[in-house]
């Protein structure tokens, strides 16, 4: 499966012309207590590098639940990953389920304004309260709209947001946020109150 040409084929669903390098993956996974975690989701897995990275730090009895909205690449990622739940649909459909961590490789500046924060209350609403929640953005695209919106939308959604140097081994270089202590509004959707304001 070449994640070149379902970009190609599909580039609004797919969002990256290359896949993600190992460099990116370990980033990507590091500092998120997966070795601890019980429930692990991964939001736009494509190939499965990440997905690889995740797996190699959880726990046997772990549960990870990758959403993939490309039907090709979740084939793919079922016969590759038989331990992996594999949900074929949209990351704005994650299920509320008290969520360890949340992995994301989604191409979070090819969507609409609309998407980013319908998919950001989701992963909110999804996460424990200690909850912790990884993502990455493209270095080049950073001074952008769409970029700039998600990263003011990160923030005002989690207690802690960090900006890891960028990774020059990636096509094209980027850098990951990190993200812990979800904001209370997601929770509150499932009957808990929110926490007053500081």
């Amino acid at each position: 499966m070449s994640i070149t040409r379902e970009f190609f084929r599909h580039p609004l669903l797919t969002g990256a012309i290359a896949p993600s390098s190992p460099r990116l993956a370990e980033e990507m996974t590091a500092g998120l207590g997966l070795e601890r975690a019980a429930r692990v989701a991964e939001l736009g897995p494509g190939t499965g590098v990440f997905t690889e990275a995740v797996l190699a730090l959880l726990r046997p009895e772990a549960r990870l639940t990758a959403y993939e909205i490309n039907p090709r690449f979740a084939v793919s990622l079922r016969a590759r990953f038989p331990q992996v739940d594999v949900v074929t649909g949209s990351a704005e459909h994650l299920a509320p389920d008290d969520v360890d961590v949340v992995v994301s490789g989604l191409p979070w500046t090819a969507m609409t304004a609309g998407r980013q924060q319908r998919i950001l209350d989701a992963i909110v609403a999804a996460l424990a309260p200690n909850g912790r929640f990884t993502t990455f953005a493209y270095a080049h695209a950073a001074w952008t709209p769409p970029a700039r919106r998600f990263a003011a939308s990160l923030r005002s959604r989690f207690a802690v947001v960090e900006r890891t140097p960028v990774v020059w081994g990636n096509l094209p270089p980027a850098f990951v946020y990190r993200a812990a202590l979800p904001v209370a509004v997601g929770r509150a959707r499932r009957g808990q109150p929110a926490a007053a304001p500081a």
